[in-house]
């Protein structure tokens, strides 16, 4: 683990762990986030970002001396509660600079404004808007981290049983079983530089809305419970330390064949501080390398 990682984990610990422990306010949440997000915040040279619809859904299209056809559906973190294309943004930016193709961050609805199924709904109908733009299947790639890594996959498991896939799914430390059953919440409680284990119950509960607690079992919300018949290539990023730990080592339960990468002591989604730490250049690198192994054959590429 480089230097610039052990500061950043320790930074981590005494500012944004201990704001997640306190607040309760996902508004207040949300500001501070997006406070968060410009910190060490700067999108390569040459990067474009620019306001879309797909679907019916808005987002950020974002590219970076674009190359081919390449199409990455990502669906931002942040508990279904708060996050946006725009926190995501610069992150986003360096994938599509290594990738040379589109990256579409659509911006949708989060809970308790809109609960459950509302952040599915708008995954499908971005999904669904690609298609009707003339894009091809083969050509897109979805991805996510956190909440929107575990939305990724539950897109994908809906897309499978209905006889469609996209050319592969990437996701950084998915948040795929909100029946919170992962040993790790407990085992990594401590050891978590992020992410407040105490807090998912009631997180939980602002994202059901008005549904019961059982209903977390749901595989549009809980993937870990879904189904994935014929599956595109799947690779998963998760860290030693995380409470989410388990919400990727338990998808091999599911999906055998998904190549999960299991790293060492880093913070949650550590891909947000690419411009700060190494390993996060590292694990876009490797992100990289499985869009274009997995997407079909692009215009344009030598």
């Amino acid at each position: 683990m480089t230097w610039q990682a052990r500061a950043i984990n320790q930074l981590c610990r005494l500012t944004i762990r201990r704001a997640f422990a306190r607040q309760s306010d996902p508004v207040a949440t949300r500001r501070a986030i997006n406070r968060l997000s410009r910190l060490g915040a700067w999108s390569p040279p040459l990067s474009l970002s620019q306001e879309g619809r797909i679907g019916g859904v808005s987002g950020l299209w974002i590219s970076n001396q674009r190359q081919n056809d390449t199409v990455v559906l990502y669906f931002h973190g942040g508990a279904y509660l708060f996050g946006s294309p725009e926190t995501h943004e610069t992150m986003l930016a360096a994938l599509a600079q290594r990738t040379r193709g589109w990256v579409f961050a659509p911006r949708y609805r989060l809970a308790p404004e809109h609960p459950f199924p509302a952040a599915f709904d708008d995954a499908v109908a971005a999904w669904d808007g690609l298609l009707a733009r003339g894009y091809d299947p083969r050509d897109i790639v979805i991805g996510g981290d956190s909440a929107g890594g575990g939305l990724a996959l539950a897109l994908l498991s809906h897309l499978l049983n209905r006889g469609q896939s996209p050319a592969g799914l990437f996701a950084y430390s998915p948040w795929t079983d909100l029946t919170l059953s992962g040993a790790s919440l407990v085992t990594n409680a401590a050891r978590e530089h992020i992410l407040a284990a105490n807090r998912f119950t009631e997180v939980r509960r602002l994202i059901l809305g008005g549904a019961r607690p059982q209903d977390a079992a749901d595989p549009r919300l809980s993937p870990i419970h879904a189904s994935f018949p014929a599956p595109p290539p799947i690779q998963i990023h998760v860290a030693e330390s995380e409470v989410l730990r388990d919400d990727s080592l338990r998808m091999r339960s599911r999906v055998p064949e998904a190549e999960i990468k299991l790293a060492g002591d880093l913070p949650h989604v550590w891909t947000l501080l690419h411009n700060l730490m190494p390993e996060a250049r590292a694990t876009l690198d490797e992100t990289a390398a499985f869009i274009r192994s997995c997407a079909h054959q692009p215009s344009g590429e030598n």
